[in-house]
């Protein structure tokens, strides 16, 4: 029987903005994870440690990091897609600062697209990952792994399950918090969910949660998400407006919306913690900010 209730981890302040052709200000960051902790955003991914000339709407992650609020029961993740990375999370913490809670590690499910986004193979985003996991352990920083491009490659094509489950079943053995896949972009339909994440249910046997990171490339992403849900996935990301993006795969769009997602959810009758009428005021508010529409279809049809 799958849970009444699902989590949300709000990835708007990192994928939602990486890909945005103009710079949002610390403030305005600062703003706006503040209004998703009100709606009820409990995890939420709030900056990425790479480096700013790739991608220069996260260079001022430290100064986020500085500036959020210390609210109890609220996780903050950075992203790391190396070692390098996960220094810079783990110096946010220096001198009693708080810093964030948690990294995000990321390797990619094909050769091309990993040596493209982070200069890595497969082999190598295992060994680099498994080290990863390792000194955030050691050094009492919880640390979670998506394994990206996991239903597509935008330059191989196809990505065969077994390849995705090999590196699970490897990166499981470092006992991260939980074990992502990730449609980046978006070309999964629900069948592969059902499928995928049902092997993966059974790989990992109850001792590690998996979570689902969809993108609406091709309007599958909501669709997707349900038979997530259905296969046993509790965790969700999803991004204000459904913004995002991936700077590195050609025509990607943007991840599934907050507001589609609790919405499909709430009328559902699964529980979210999360305040649809407070998203899509956010949402309006943060049009705003962008001077734009976000392509959230529930807070256009509100």
């Amino acid at each position: 029987m799958v849970a009444q209730s699902i989590e949300l981890v709000e990835v708007g302040p990192r994928d939602g903005l990486q890909n945005e052709p103009d710079i949002v200000s610390t403030s305005d960051k600062l703003a706006l994870v503040e209004r998703m902790i009100e709606y009820g955003a409990r995890r939420l991914e709030v900056a990425s440690f790479v480096h700013p000339e790739r991608v220069p709407q996260m260079a001022d992650a430290e100064a986020v990091i500085a500036g959020l609020p210390d609210r109890e029961h609220i996780t903050y993740i950075g992203l790391a897609l190396n070692k390098r990375g996960v220094l810079r999370g783990l110096a946010t913490r220096e001198g009693g600062k708080r810093g964030i809670d948690q990294i995000g590690c990321v390797i990619v499910a094909s050769d091309t697209f990993g040596q493209k986004n982070q200069g890595q193979t497969i082999a190598q985003g295992i060994a680099q990952n498994r080290e990863m996991i390792r000194l955030c352990k050691a050094e009492g920083l919880s640390a979670q792994i998506t394994i990206s491009a996991a239903f597509g490659c935008p330059f191989e094509g196809e990505v065969k399950p077994e390849t995705v489950l090999s590196i699970a079943e490897d990166l499981a053995a470092e006992g991260p918090i939980e074990i992502a896949l990730a449609d980046t972009i978006g070309v999964g339909v629900p069948a592969q969910m059902t499928d995928l994440f049902g092997q993966l249910g059974e790989l990992l046997a109850g001792e590690i949660p998996m979570r689902c990171h969809f993108h609406n490339t091709r309007g599958t992403g909501i669709a997707n998400a349900w038979a997530a849900y259905q296969a046993g996935v509790g965790v969700f990301d999803a991004s204000l407006g459904g913004l995002g993006g991936c700077p590195f795969a050609p025509r990607a769009t943007g991840n599934i919306a907050t507001e589609d997602l609790v919405y499909l959810m709430d009328a559902s009758r699964i529980e979210s913690g999360v305040n649809l009428e407070e998203v899509i005021a956010t949402n309006r508010w943060f049009a705003s900010i962008l001077d734009r529409e976000l392509p959230s279809l529930v807070a256009r049809a509100a």
